[in-house]
């Protein structure tokens, strides 16, 4: 259906994004390395338009071409190098944990850190302030990736295998590299007297071959999760666009040169403002789709017919009416939020405002709800 397709581009633009931004902090990962090597030859002056020096710019195109490799050779490609990665990773992040662990003095004062959220010692009441809008953050990427997992368990020899792949290799890594990156994180703050979060900082910060070791490890994490995350699931987006000309290939090549042309190196810099913008759209897609599979088809789905032209879900000409308008409705009441955060408006209204801090939550209940009554009255 020709309805379908909006929601995969949607997902596909978003990825798109989330390409750059990790080839950004890939290549960052790579300068850091070699200027550290070639002591700090590799710096200079921002480059006109671009607003990153030479030398950054070449390493984030190298880490960018090395992507290439990969799209080009495939899923298998994608495959073996998270086969080999996985255990490296995990090898590296409980190798810092426990660098963390012996410079801070033990685990008591790595979690002992009281919260701090402005610049100066801790306030009270500024919890709830940073914690909702980061959650919305975090489930508008994490429902992004929710739904490319269909683009890798297609390749499953059987429902068991997908089920115990998802149950182990999910919640488990996840839980793991949440609390090392919680626990590292304090730690530096006995450690250096700051928080660190971002791992090339903590890098330079360590110092000697330290540098290199944890570096490397984070441009493996960063080239695996990538390619899983934000290549395959565009890629078949695209693809699906125009199957006769657009391959999985193809496809990851536009989502390259998409990424690219996003300037990433300035996105990263509002990455929760981007977060919340992209749920605010993805909610409402999330909201159609479970109410229709969930609530209106009982959990039954005729697989033969997702791919006729003429099937039961192929609505009205490829468009199902009621899942476009109950978007724009799941839409609409997080638009004054955006116009103001993006600065297309004057500040949004405390209610407004408050709207988008849950904009993917709000999206998807509000579209949801919207789906089930539109599809009663326009899909008789």
């Amino acid at each position: 259906p020709a309805g379908a397709k909006f929601p995969a581009v949607a997902r596909g633009i978003v990825a798109c994004g989330w390409f750059g931004i990790q080839t950004w902090v890939g290549g960052s990962a790579i300068y850091v390395i070699l200027n550290t090597l070639m002591s700090g030859a590799l710096a200079g002056d921002p480059l006109p338009i671009l607003g990153i020096n030479a030398g950054q710019f070449a390493c984030f195109m190298a880490f960018w071409a090395l992507h290439l490799y990969f799209i080009k050779n495939g899923t298998e490609s994608i495959r073996w190098l998270e086969t080999y990665a996985a255990p490296f990773l995990l090898a590296m992040g409980l190798a810092l944990l426990a660098w963390a662990y012996v410079n801070a003095g033990g685990f008591g004062a790595m979690l002992s850190t009281p919260s701090q959220f402005a610049e100066g010692q801790p306030k009270e009441g500024q919890f709830w302030s940073v914690f909702w809008p980061s959650l919305t953050g975090m489930v508008g990427f994490w429902a992004t990736l929710a739904l490319n997992i269909p683009d890798f368990t297609r390749y499953a020899k059987s429902q068991k295998d997908q089920f115990m792949g998802q149950a182990v290799g999910l919640p488990i890594p996840m839980a793991l590299f949440a609390f090392i990156a919680s626990a590292v994180t304090s730690a530096t703050v006995v450690i250096f007297g700051e928080p660190i979060w971002d791992p090339i900082v903590l890098a330079e910060k360590m110092g000697g071959m330290s540098i290199i070791i944890a570096l490397f490890a984070l441009i493996v994490a960063t080239l695996t999760t990538n390619l899983a995350a934000n290549v395959v699931a565009p890629a078949h987006g695209f693809s699906n666009l125009a199957p006769k000309s657009i391959n999985l290939r193809t496809g990851g090549y536009i989502t390259a040169a998409i990424g690219l042309v996003m300037f990433p190196w300035i996105l990263v810099n509002h990455i929760i403002g981007w977060l919340i913008a992209y749920s605010a759209l993805l909610g409402p897609i999330a909201g159609i789709m479970l109410a229709d599979y969930y609530l209106l088809r009982k959990t039954k789905l005729n697989v033969e017919d997702l791919f006729k032209h003429n099937g039961i879900y192929s609505g009205s000409n490829g468009w199902n009416w009621a899942g476009v308008l109950a978007l724009i409705i799941g839409i609409l009441p997080n638009l004054p939020g955006f116009l103001a955060g993006v600065g297309l408006s004057g500040p949004a209204s405390p209610l407004f405002a408050t709207i988008y801090t849950y904009a993917w939550f709000v999206g998807l209940f509000v579209a949801g709800i919207a789906y089930l009554i539109l599809a009663k009255i326009l899909n008789k």
